[in-house]
């Protein structure tokens, strides 16, 4: 499988090489471009899986940036990068169509997380599967489109859009590891304490209403995520 492209545009010209290389490292075709509108000029050229954007920068900001990308392409993931936390500056990221947001400066790592964790989502959202919304779970029924959980063709349970969303990952991956951090960027889209502990609560909500079914459990693995295992 051909890896994954990067289009990062980043001004600062010492950072930008650092972490073109470190993300090479990991497997990456990376593209940096040095101000917002080779960064453009770049995107228009070729097809990218993902966007890392400084905020500020010459010629054309970030903000900027953004909006001629998303009026080019709607889909493709984007990150800001910003030397500023400014609670304006996020909300502005995000209503320009953030995907996510680092603040510098960064662990590295933090930031080879969010990319896979985005990746994922993606994949998920993109899979036909995705598109399906009736599901059989052990002798449970799962409608997600009118949030419905039937056991045993007796009247449907209404779920809340939450558990929904997350029995229905749940399922997709039935029997496989759901990872933690898909779950918590697809569904709460932020993967921080308060929202896994937040997914955690849901978990056990889960767990009460598919007790009916002695086949059917969530199993939490430790670090990793969840799995629905059905006998």
């Amino acid at each position: 499988m051909a890896n994954k492209k990067i289009l990062l545009v980043e001004d600062d010209p010492n950072f930008g090489t650092v972490l073109k290389d470190y993300l090479k490292l990991n497997n990456y075709d990376v593209t940096h471009a040095k101000d917002g509108l080779e960064g453009l000029i770049s995107f228009k050229n070729d097809d990218f899986d993902i966007c890392i954007l400084d905020v500020m920068m010459p010629k054309k900001d970030g903000f900027t940036l953004a909006k001629d990308i998303r009026s080019v392409n709607k889909e493709v993931p984007i990150i800001f990068l910003t030397a500023k936390s400014m609670k304006e500056d996020v909300l502005k990221g995000y209503q320009v169509g953030a995907d996510d947001y680092l603040n510098k400066p960064f662990d590295s790592e933090v930031l080879l997380y969010k990319i896979k964790a985005i990746m994922q989502r993606k994949e998920v959202d993109g899979s036909a599967e995705d598109n399906q919304f009736e599901f059989e779970i052990g002798k449970f029924h799962l409608n997600s489109k009118l949030r419905q959980l039937s056991f045993n063709g007796g009247d449907p349970r209404k779920l809340s859009p939450k558990e929904n969303k997350l029995l229905k990952l749940l399922t997709l991956y039935k029997n496989d590891l759901l990872p933690r951090e898909l779950a918590l960027t697809k569904i709460w889209r932020d993967d921080n304490y308060f929202t896994s502990r937040s997914m955690d609560v849901y978990i056990a909500k889960l767990r009460k209403y598919l007790k009916l079914d002695e086949n059917v459990e969530i199993i939490t693995i430790h670090g990793e995520g969840f799995r629905l295992v059905v006998e």
